[in-house]
């Protein structure tokens, strides 16, 4: 089995499901690709492109709000797959959703065309991005009600799981990622930092106490 065999194995529910033909014509319209570090790969003005497959490096999905500031909805890392980048072939995706390179990210992307003749004759492949994207509308709704504590607790535990207890980052950059105004950030991290379960140092936000985190992002 080849990397890309196994890899297509490990994130594609369906893919036992294929033909061997099936399956080859995936791995014969596969394209391989670098992405910069802060290049938007995917909005609503651009080719639909497909299922992309991270190897290696981060995307960020995120969506922009009536005042137009940014709402991380998740983050897309080293085996991880990110089907909003076939949204054309999913009717009920009717917001726009976009997609940027955190790193350099290296992807392999599954062609849209391949994918729907696929989709056409196997149901659960269609099921798949359903169900992924219905993940990803549960998500959004959850990050746009919930009380900006929270959000910010979730948003501090994921950078702690992937980056260890310094985050290097300004409350500016924080509130973008969460969709809210720095001087909210402030606040709700000057509160964080009263509690001791951060510090706070220009530029850098330190995890001090990650238990309360994790309960305050329950």
């Amino acid at each position: 089995m080849n990397p890309l065999d196994a890899l297509l194995t490990e994130a594609l529910p369906f893919w036992e499901g294929l033909a061997p033909q099936e399956q080859q014509l995936l791995l014969d319209t596969a394209v391989p690709s670098t992405i910069p570090k802060g290049t938007i790969t995917h909005r609503a003005d651009q080719d639909c492109k497909g299922i992309m497959l991270v190897l290696a490096g981060q995307l960020r999905a995120y969506i922009l709000s009536e005042e137009g500031r940014e709402v991380t909805l998740y983050r897309v890392q080293g085996g991880d797959t990110c089907v909003m980048s076939s949204s054309c072939l999913m009717d009920a995706i009717v917001f726009d959703v976009l997609i940027q390179a955190m790193e350099d990210t290296q992807v392999v992307t599954l062609p849209v065309t391949a994918l729907s003749a696929l989709s056409q004759r196997h149901p659960e492949v269609e099921l798949f991005l359903y169900k992924t994207a219905s993940d990803i509308m549960w998500t959004m709704q959850q990050i746009l009600f919930m009380g900006m504590d929270r959000r910010a607790a979730i948003f501090l535990w994921d950078e702690y799981t992937r980056q260890g207890p310094v985050l290097s980052m300004t409350h500016e950059e924080m509130a973008r990622y969460i969709g809210s105004a720095r001087e909210v950030v402030t606040k709700v991290l000057k509160y964080f930092a009263q509690e001791g379960i951060v510090s706070l140092r220009r530029g850098k936000i330190t995890i001090l106490d990650k238990e309360k985190l994790r309960q305050l992002a329950g």
